[in-house]
């Protein structure tokens, strides 16, 4: 159907009880997509999973426990029948100064920014492959282009997540999977909430007041729906969306 562009395909998506994974949910669902969901949170993916108008499945899943993060792919593509999409949404932005930081949440965002887009990148490539081929989406940020202050140890996970996105979809190519690496600016989730340095708070809310008018979920949804979208011999590499008003 014209208005349904991805009516028989398969769609995973992480980190999808809120924000951007679960806009692009709902906006896979919406083009057509039976969809796979996976977070933490049940209850959360309970709600989202509600309103959707295709087909879907809910996985309670800690991306950065290998097995949960395997076992979700596999399950995703045995209870669906293949699997076309991922989009590896799940993520953590934990900020401050490299002196006297938690080591901690170093090890959170490492575990989940990297390594569990890792592990289900490695479980569904093949799956996809077999499937007639598809798309992995790695959601970035505009902190994998450039480093700041306070933002080392995210900007390296998302930095690492542009270099891995970029020889992934050179490999990947070969076997008809495509591969995307989308990087927001500013976007209202709870991303920022996550942080608690008042330091952290007051540059986050000074920036927010200096862009003015910052992005939705939906805004970042509307641009994955469309590179998965493309016809199989386009592939758009790298989506970069911010808000009118961020100059950086």
């Amino acid at each position: 159907m014209a208005d349904q562009p991805l009516a028989g395909r398969v769609a995973a998506v992480t980190g999808a009880s809120s924000g951007i994974g679960a806009a692009t949910a709902t906006a896979l669902s919406r083009a057509g997509a039976a969809v796979a969901l996976a977070a933490r949170r049940r209850d959360r993916l309970e709600e989202v999973a509600q309103a959707l108008e295709s087909p879907s499945s809910i996985h309670e899943v800690d991306v950065s426990d290998e097995q949960q993060a395997r076992s979700f792919i596999e399950a995703a593509h045995a209870e669906h029948g293949a699997l076309h999409v991922l989009v590896n949404n799940a993520g953590l932005m934990l900020l401050g100064a490299v002196h006297g930081a938690d080591t901690a949440d170093w090890r959170r965002m490492l575990d989940v920014n990297l390594w569990g887009l890792l592990v289900c990148t490695h479980a569904a490539l093949p799956l996809i492959a077999g499937s007639g081929g598809g798309d992995v989406v790695n959601v970035s940020s505009v902190a994998g282009r450039r480093a700041d202050a306070g933002a080392a140890v995210y900007n390296m996970t998302k930095f690492g997540v542009h270099a891995f996105s970029e020889a992934l979809r050179q490999e990947a190519l070969h076997a008809g999977v495509r591969g995307t690496v989308v990087a927001p600016g500013f976007v209202e989730t709870e991303l920022q909430g996550h942080n608690t340095d008042p330091v952290v708070v007051r540059a986050m809310a000074r920036s927010r007041e200096q862009i003015g008018e910052v992005l939705e979920p939906e805004d970042v949804a509307e641009a994955i729906v469309h590179a998965v979208t493309r016809p199989p011999h386009v592939c758009v590499n790298e989506v970069v969306v911010r808000p009118t008003g961020q100059a950086r």
